[in-house]
């Protein structure tokens, strides 16, 4: 076998969908979590300097965020495993599909694994619809503060008092109610609009509530593809068990046919 035949072979057992899969997984994985890791910090900061200045008032937030960052590096590590696994076992199941008729054999235990892939992987995705929900929350709050901001400098907001246009992030249960100042007003609220921590945790925020619809899509992906890895491998498992039967009725069969030839030529 020349070198342009091995390498077709070799490209032909590449578990494609699967490495599709992956490749989307970790794409999705990486955003929402390196920009939501970033967004939370920038939303602390925001908090801190324009919203709750007194540092009791939110230390309970500023706990919840710590713990949701190493949340984050935790769902990062997992999913690294995750992929590659899957992947490894898109290479498993493929090559035990080409290789039907050879000596290569699917075990229970292969298919059992196989079994347990797909309810993970549906459990995963499951919590990961509630990860995109959740996500999309802080995009929510930041997305109407910035509408607000907006608010002001159109023309009809010139003509009013702007500082009657305020924005207060205690109504949402961020920070308590006696948290000082708790709200922004006016000038103020155009400034923090106008602070790069602002822009970069919303438009962060965005991005990572996408990486958590791509994760989802490639979760989707990955157990369409188990299910029928699973499905393959079970028709592989009965069509050597057939062989397998039928390899033996053969063989009883040749193993009848002669003894009958030798009992007819003794008693020739």
């Amino acid at each position: 076998m020349g070198c342009f035949e091995c390498c077709i072979k070799c490209l032909g057992g590449v578990p494609y969908a699967s490495l599709v899969a992956t490749i989307l997984c970790f794409s999705g994985v990486a955003l929402f979590c390196g920009c939501g890791h970033v967004a939370l910090t920038g939303t602390l900061t925001i908090l801190e300097n324009h919203f709750s200045k007194v540092t009791s008032d939110h230390a309970m937030l500023t706990d919840v965020i710590q713990l949701m960052q190493y949340v984050i590096y935790g769902i990062a590590s997992f999913f690294f495993l995750y992929g590659i696994i899957l992947l490894a076992e898109g290479f498993y199941t493929t090559s035990a599909v080409k290789e039907l008729h050879s000596e290569f054999k699917t075990t229970i235990c292969g298919r059992c694994i196989s079994g347990m892939f797909v309810f993970l992987t549906y459990i995963l995705g499951i919590a990961w619809l509630g990860v995109f929900g959740f996500s999309a929350v802080p995009v929510f709050l930041f997305y109407n503060i910035w509408s607000t901001c907006n608010a002001m400098r159109s023309p009809v907001a010139n003509l009013t008092n702007v500082d009657t246009i305020c924005v207060d992030v205690r109504q949402y249960g961020i920070i308590p109610w006696n948290a000082s100042p708790g709200k922004a007003c006016g000038s103020t609220l155009g400034d923090i609009c106008n602070t790069s921590e602002f822009y970069l945790s919303y438009h962060l925020y965005i991005i990572a509530c996408a990486g958590a619809g791509a994760t989802v899509i490639a979760l989707i992906h990955f157990l369409m593809i188990l299910s029928a890895n699973w499905a393959y491998l079970k028709d592989a498992s009965r069509m050597h068990a057939y062989q397998d039967i039928k390899l033996k009725e053969e063989q009883e069969l040749h193993d009848f046919t002669s003894r009958s030839k030798e009992c007819l030529n003794s008693y020739t």
